[in-house]
């Protein structure tokens, strides 16, 4: 079993960054996957899922509008495209599998998780 995030970095406010996680061995084109943040000194937060198919997605209020969640089955991979960063985005990104095919909003829905990806938004 393997989560791999990528894609983190040093960005000003107002950027882009773009998140992957490359996945193995989850059989990920049968579960819902989700994007979850863990900023310093605070609980790791829900952030965005999607289901299964990529047909449903969820999202964080302080996502909504700016992150973007999608999925290739194919290459057994999941994206979190995030626009406008703010400084209070600065977290270390998760990726992690659901427990089930649909999206799920809590972080004890999620079984597999990868090792993070760091995000810091200078302002």
């Amino acid at each position: 079993v393997q989560l791999q995030a990528s894609g983190g970095g040093l960005v000003q406010a107002g950027g882009s960054l773009r998140l992957s996680c490359a996945t193995s061995g989850i059989t990920f084109s049968r579960y819902a996957m989700g994007w979850i943040r863990q900023a310093p000194g605070k609980e790791r937060e829900f952030v965005a899922a999607i289901s299964w198919s990529g047909g449903s997605t969820y999202y964080a209020d302080s996502a909504k509008g700016r992150f973007t969640i999608s999925r290739d089955n194919a290459k057994n991979t999941v994206y979190l495209q995030m626009n406008s960063l703010t400084p209070e985005d600065t977290a270390v990104y998760y990726c992690a599998r659901a427990k089930g095919s649909v999206v799920a909003t809590y972080v004890t829905q999620y079984d597999y998780w990868g090792q993070g990806t760091l995000v810091t938004v200078s302002s």
